[in-house]
């Protein structure tokens, strides 16, 4: 149906240069807000009425008739329909809809899948302090960033997930600090115990790992504790280490991997942030006030300008981010993505402004970034804010633990990043249509116990007569297919993943409905076959979905 939806938007290009010169150039399709309308609709007659001094229906009428005209909607359009002021509606034959199940099949896994654009992006998250294990926000800060990845890929460009996270500052020195106290056996709640130290359970198990002398080996490091609990500089490398190998584990648990670990000390002992600096005095950019050293970063449409440079020497941390954008800049990357907390809303400005002033050719706008809120846990009706193990909040792998890797993936994708989302820990473990994560992989495995009922090959399916798919549930499950390679375009353009669930959910709903009106494995093996070629191709998408959100499309449940 993708051959056959460019065939007649070529058509209609070509009617609507002869009508205007240059309308072709703005042919398009929309879906009908109402499915009884039609398949198609174009509203270029209303377009095209005041340049061409006529009444919209009436340019409409005379786009119709010459539109029937033409080979491919001769071939492929029941009927077309003027509708309201100039409204087109196009009514597609049976067979349109039917070459989607063949291209479906043909192109498997890499269906919806762009060529090659020779284009690359970054796309950075998660990017968790080393500080303590990953929790629930975290999580759906990798959900999303790992779907992006995927949307993109799609689309045909080079994806490089990376992982920066800050090694250097106030947070690795406290953590350092808590680590060595609990190593010299006090505790929270004693008087010597400091009151920004960290509280969690897991600080302790740092600490007697150390005591012992043990090896931490996380992806970026490795490190042996020197076990001197007043050697304070080998607890904090020790501590950095282990929370990074217990970081790894929450992302395997996650099934998420990245292609680069990016330190924040680099920047600063490669002399990066020393150099963006006088970079930017050399531009002009900067001022000296009070002792210190701030950016004009009103100049770029900051609400008020910002202290690069406080008066103790040390920089604000906006700063290194500057310096490590520019780098992902030189590595070749003109789009990057970068998925935060909504808590980083108010860095936005200040970096993109000292990126424009630090005029190094970076576009205005430069980076991309997707704000997501934090999540609330239910379960058993009751909020959940704490774990065990963290002291303050619940881990990422303590949601895992209580659901699935599915689940949680799924879920946490399921609304806009922006908008508050509750996960119920109860819903996510039920097996019932109530259960999104469920309701689509049941459609799935519910395909999949049918071909495997038949028993036969399922490429054969790709010379099936598809000409008994003619029944109204068959080919609303058809048009809903057809719909997949264009979600994962906008999809991408939009980075929004949550669009990917909203498609699964109503595919699943096209297919369930499909099943409960026609019986797939009937005698008449003309119609056996084509029926399974439709559920096949259904599966097949399904399957593509999932892949993008992370999540696994089982054979069986």
């Amino acid at each position: 149906m993708l051959s056959v939806k460019n065939e007649l938007l070529a058509a209609l290009a070509a009617e609507l240069e002869q009508l205007s010169p240059g309308a072709g150039a703005k042919a398009a399709f929309e879906s009908p807000k109402v499915a009884a309308h039609g398949d198609f609709a174009c509203t270029a007659a209303m377009q095209l009425a005041k340049p061409l001094k006529q009444n919209p229906r009436q340019v409409a009428e005379n786009l119709r008739t010459a539109l029937l005209a033409t080979p491919a909607y001769q071939r492929w359009v029941s009927a077309i329909e003027i509708a309201g002021p100039g409204f087109i509606n196009i009514r597609l034959q049976p067979a349109a809809k039917q070459e989607i199940v063949r291209e479906v099949l043909a192109a498997g896994e890499r269906f919806g899948f762009q060529s090659p654009r020779g284009e690359r992006v970054l796309v950075e998250f998660v990017s968790a302090n080393p500080t303590g294990p990953l929790h629930v926000g975290h999580g759906r800060q990798a959900a999303i960033g790992d779907a992006i990845s995927n949307l993109f890929a799609t689309q045909g460009w080079s994806v490089h997930r990376e992982f920066y996270y800050n090694d250097a500052g106030v947070q690795i020195q406290t953590l350092a600090l808590s680590t060595q106290m609990r190593a010299k056996g006090f505790k929270p709640g004693d008087a010597q115990w400091p009151e920004a130290a960290y509280n969690g359970d897991y600080i302790q198990d740092i600490a007697n790992d150390f005591l012992a002398k043990k090896t931490v080996k996380a992806d970026d490091r490795e490190f042996t504790a020197s076990g001197d609990v007043d050697d304070l500089e080998s607890i904090r490398h020790f501590a950095v280490a282990y929370l990074r190998h217990e970081q790894d584990k929450d992302l395997q648990a996650f099934n998420l991997k990245f292609d680069e670990y990016y330190l924040e000390s680099s920047l600063y002992t490669s002399g990066r942030v020393e150099q963006t600096v006088n970079k930017l005095i050399a531009n002009g950019k900067t001022y000296e006030q009070d002792g210190a050293l701030w950016l004009k970063s009103t100049d770029y449409g900051d609400d008020k300008d910002r202290v690069m440079r406080k008066s103790d020497g040390s920089y604000t941390y906006f700063v290194p981010d500057v310096a490590y954008h520019i780098t992902k800049w030189e590595r070749g990357y003109s789009k990057v993505v970068n998925i935060q907390g909504t808590d980083h809303h108010g860095t936005i400005a200040r970096v993109r402004a000292g990126l424009q002033a630090a005029d190094v050719g970076i576009p205005q706008g430069y980076p991309d970034y997707v704000l997501h809120t934090m999540v609330r846990v239910v379960k058993g009706g009751e909020e959940v804010k704490i774990s065990k193990r963290a002291g303050s909040y619940v881990t990422l792998r303590d949601l895992i633990e209580w659901t699935s890797k599915d689940a949680v993936r799924f879920f946490l994708l399921s609304r806009k990043p922006d908008t508050e989302y509750t996960f119920d820990v109860d819903l996510a473990v039920q097996q019932n249509n109530d259960n999104p994560v469920y309701y689509v992989q049941y459609a799935h495995a519910r395909i999949c116990s049918v071909l495997a009922a038949w028993g036969g090959d399922v490429a054969s399916l790709q010379g099936a007569d598809l000409a008994p798919l003619d029944g109204p549930q068959a080919q609303a499950l058809m048009l809903q297919l057809a719909k997949y390679p264009e979600m994962l375009t906008a999809a991408t353009e939009g980075e929004a993943p949550h669009d990917v669930t909203f498609y699964l959910r109503d595919l699943a709903a096209s297919y369930h409905s499909y099943y409960d009106a026609e019986r797939i494995l009937v005698d008449d093996d003309t119609v056996k076959r084509a029926r399974l070629a439709l559920i096949a191709a259904t599966a097949q998408v399904l399957h593509n979905g999932l892949a993008v959100l992370g999540v696994s499309a089982p054979r069986r449940m």
